[in-house]
């Protein structure tokens, strides 16, 4: 497992972080360490979550991962 800090774009408020948390809970082999407005801490199994199903997670929540350290 690698953690991850995402950056998300467009959230503004405590709906959005619960949105952002419900869709990312979702995500086989992610373990969420903490979700805030604008950002994210994530645990990442790489041998089976890429980037790109990381970022279609947000985005199914409405929002738009724009880095990943």
């Amino acid at each position: 497992m690698k953690t991850q800090d995402l950056t998300i774009e467009g959230m503004d408020c405590g709906h959005c972080v619960m949105a952002v948390r419900k869709e990312l809970s979702k995500v086989d082999g992610l373990k969420i360490e903490e979700v805030q407005i604008g950002n994210a801490r994530v645990q990442v199994d790489e041998t089976r979550v890429t980037q790109d199903i990381v970022a279609k997670a947000i985005e199914e929540a409405g929002y738009r991962l724009v880095a990943v350290q």
